[in-house]
């Protein structure tokens, strides 16, 4: 086990029948961190976080949590957020909240106190006494993500949470989110929202059919994927393509050039700076989303 791992997945494979979900999965989650999974539809995240959360068992490989070997006592350590909530529509919202509470452990009066807590930090008191029938999509989803969170477990896995928000209670989440990870919780996020990706996540896995085909720390996976193109902005808009770059595109005296094979970029700037002045030159970024549609194409 990797010093500051709070969980290792090692080789998991499952299958249903003739169908392989997962073939030799890896994946190492540090302490403290927001792990973003990432997928396409049908790659195999649901069924790796159902063997995590232990609804499902794995057909090979290891999973250890915290230094010992994935059990039945981990359950306890461990809080998580389906895409496809379970809230029952006619039980009221605080005896509702206050029965998963203590379903996770925690006694009455606890429960109450800490649902207390969370209720007034998002504003949502006065939802104590309606049935859940009458929220909307959203609210019920506040409610699934208090009694997700309240017994304070080591790891969270929150699937699509931003599903269901408008933008501003989207920003609310999120927020709670990186307090919980600044806190100490470890969490994974699997999410189609590419953009909450780049924003919080601090490592991240991509699945694709089944297999591990990415990981590692977001910044080191951006600098690995930086493409060889820059954003150059001069003070005049007649700049041409040369034998040393060629423009990709530009918009009025900003242009976006790729250096060709063999040259240099001191040399570029050089070559350039002959005739015209250049007011700025930065290297482009690659983001997540266009890391995701390379790594998916190049399989």
């Amino acid at each position: 086990m990797k010093k500051g791992i709070l969980l290792s997945v090692e080789d998991v494979i499952k299958k249903y029948g003739d169908y392989t979900a997962l073939n030799k999965v890896n994946i190492s989650v540090p302490k403290s961190s927001i792990y973003g999974l990432l997928g396409p539809n049908g790659a195999g995240k649901t069924t790796l976080m159902r063997i995590i959360n232990q609804i499902t068992a794995p057909d090979h490989g290891t999973i250890i949590f915290n230094g010992e070997k994935l059990n039945k006592n981990h359950i306890k350590d461990i809080g998580y957020l389906p895409e496809e909530r379970g809230l029952y529509k006619k039980m009221k919202v605080g005896e509702q909240a206050l029965y998963l509470a203590q379903l996770k452990g925690m006694s009455y009066h606890e429960a109450k106190e800490k649902l207390k807590y969370w209720f007034e930090k998002l504003e949502i008191t006065h939802w104590w006494s309606k049935r859940v029938e009458e929220l909307s999509k959203g609210m019920a989803q506040k409610i699934q993500f208090v009694v997700t969170v309240i017994h304070k477990p080591e790891l969270l896995i929150f699937d699509e949470p931003f599903s269901g928000f408008d933008p501003i209670n989207a920003a609310i989440i999120r927020k709670e989110i990186l307090q919980l990870r600044d806190n100490g919780t470890t969490i994974i996020l699997s999410t189609h929202r590419m953009e909450s990706v780049e924003e919080i996540c601090d490592h991240i896995a991509l699945i694709n059919d089944s297999k591990t085909i990415l990981e590692g720390p977001i910044e080191k996976i951006k600098e690995d994927f930086q493409p060889n193109t820059y954003e150059v902005s001069l003070d005049t808009n007649n700049l041409v393509s040369s034998n040393q770059f060629k423009i990709l595109s530009h918009d009025k005296n900003t242009y976006k050039i790729k250096i060709n094979e063999g040259f240099l970029v001191k040399q570029t700037i050089d070559i350039i700076n002959k005739e015209h002045k250049i007011l700025s030159f930065k290297k482009d970024s690659a983001s997540v989303e266009e890391i995701f549609i390379k790594s998916i194409k190049d399989e």
